[in-house]
């Protein structure tokens, strides 16, 4: 059966080669709507599909960029892959999307097999253990834009939670003290991890109020039943926990049914992340929600600025963006 060609869809729509050439591109500046019509028509009609290999070798792109997230668990990476895809779908960009699961190893294999199939650039959740890797690859003018963290001394721009801003106003709109704070285990030097930790104690030093370490703990999911417990054995107990991430609030809310604590009048709770069960429980959870639409916006404006070698014009090492706080009834 004969292969269906760019000239047979010209043919068909009544347009010439290179209009239809235009059309593939996704450049319309001057192609009208009735165009466009006549030629997706002729495109379904006929059942074209485009050699992406041939289209790749005369573009010198693949179209693709390779995304390496730290945890796909997490809600918040879910939905910035969702919203990114959104970003380059308007570009005519595909995803490959890889799991590092916080595993340096993996990690650096990802990104090795990503760059064997050509891809036009990446966007990472970095763990922090490769960075000769990181400056190596930004030496080589590979375009990199990392997500939620970065690395120190390498000069790869980095699109993250304001987490400072974050704590301040956990600790602002908390009623009842002392308070404590949770997050995953700090073994690798995961940006949010750290930067939440010292946050918290950055916005207890604003009110002058007391830093307890005690009250400042870190470790695995599988411990944190183990953590709840050394909380709770304290002289004071806190009055009120942020729980860092969604992984280590879905263990605080399990430990809460467990031990027939009740929020909020045993115990105020904020969870950085807008979790969709938030607003279901009872009480609904008050959460710190991150933008995510201007956070992939921004990612997305960054890569494909690299990509295509423009000029950024408020270039910078790291884009923070402040958290929306969602008022719910447990810090009432």
């Amino acid at each position: 059966m004969k292969k269906t060609t760019i000239a047979d869809v010209a043919q068909y729509a009544n347009v010439s080669n290179s209009t239809v050439s235009q059309y593939l591109n996704k450049r319309y500046e001057y192609m009208s709507v009735e165009t466009r019509k006549k030629i997706e028509e002729a495109i379904e009609a006929l059942q074209y599909r485009p050699n992406l290999m041939a289209r790749s070798l005369k573009q010198k792109s693949t179209f693709t960029i390779g995304i390496i997230v730290a945890n796909i668990i997490h809600d918040f990476s879910t939905k910035i892959i969702n919203a990114l895809e959104a970003e380059f779908d308007k570009e005519g960009f595909h995803m490959i999307v890889c799991n590092s699961a916080d595993n340096p190893k993996k990690e650096k294999k990802h990104i090795e097999t990503l760059l064997e199939k050509q891809v036009d650039g990446l966007i990472v959740f970095p763990t922090g253990e490769n960075k000769n890797l990181y400056v190596r690859l930004h030496q080589q003018a590979i375009p990199i834009v990392f997500i939620d963290r970065f690395i120190e001394g390498v000069d790869i721009p980095a699109v993250l939670l304001d987490n400072f801003s974050a704590m301040n106003t956990a600790v602002e709109t908390f009623r009842k003290h002392p308070l404590a704070i949770i997050t995953t285990s700090l073994a690798l030097p995961i940006t949010p991890r750290v930067e939440r930790l010292e946050g918290f104690r950055q916005a207890l030093r604003n009110k002058n109020m007391l830093v307890d370490e005690r009250y400042i703990k870190n470790g695995e999911p599988v411990e944190m039943e183990e953590i709840f417990d050394q909380l709770f054995a304290l002289e004071q107990p806190p009055k009120g926990i942020i729980a860092a991430n969604d992984r280590i609030f879905q263990e605080l809310m399990i430990y809460i049914k467990k031990r027939n604590l009740r929020v909020p009048n045993d115990l105020q709770v904020i969870a950085i992340d807008d979790v969709p069960y938030a607003n279901f429980l009872t009480p609904s959870i008050t959460t710190l929600k991150q933008p995510i639409l201007p956070m992939a916006q921004k990612s997305a404006s960054l890569l494909f600025a690299k990509i295509k070698k423009e000029q950024i014009a408020d270039e910078q090492k790291l884009y923070r963006f402040k958290p929306i706080v969602i008022h719910r009834d447990s810090t009432n």
